[in-house]
């Protein structure tokens, strides 16, 4: 499937349609260039089930949590990473259960340890405020969402 959008609302707006199709959990990755809208797109994705707080990327930190009452949302930016290896000492693995959302921004640079997605959005920058974004499905859950979308 692909989105075109104007402004960050609007790249907002797709992340919140995704997260309500795969009903909250799952994961989530996130590939484009510096400032293609990455982030815009997680804002999205928290603001639609329901924070209101800051949302930054955690570019320094790596992964920054979201709890909420019967979720855990994990923000991941792998930018920084210099090697795959390095998100064992994360404890990587223990972010990743049914009652979590993780959204994994520059997912290409942890791929070798990280689960498959269940979707995986591709982004760019096509005009001064235009976003193209690409999603793909690589798992039946991903796939019944889109295929919800669809509908």
């Amino acid at each position: 499937m692909q989105w075109v959008t104007q402004s960050d609302e609007a790249t907002e707006a797709v992340g919140a349609q995704l997260v309500r199709a795969l009903n909250r959990t799952g994961i989530i990755f996130l590939n484009g260039d510096l400032g293609a809208g990455k982030t815009t797109f997680c804002r999205g994705v928290l603001r639609a089930l329901g924070y209101s707080g800051a949302v930054k990327s955690p570019t320094f930190t790596l992964v920054e949590p979201y709890e909420f009452d019967a979720l855990n949302i994990y923000h991941f930016d792998l930018y920084r990473l210099s090697h795959p290896d390095e998100l064992n000492y994360l404890g990587v693995d223990e972010y990743f259960h049914d009652q979590a959302l993780c959204l994994i921004e520059w997912s290409q640079k942890g791929s070798e340890l990280l689960p498959k997605p269940d979707l995986e959005v591709t982004m760019m920058v096509t005009g001064d405020t235009e976003r193209c974004l690409s999603v793909s499905a690589q798992t039946p859950r991903g796939r019944m969402a889109l295929a919800g979308l669809s509908a």
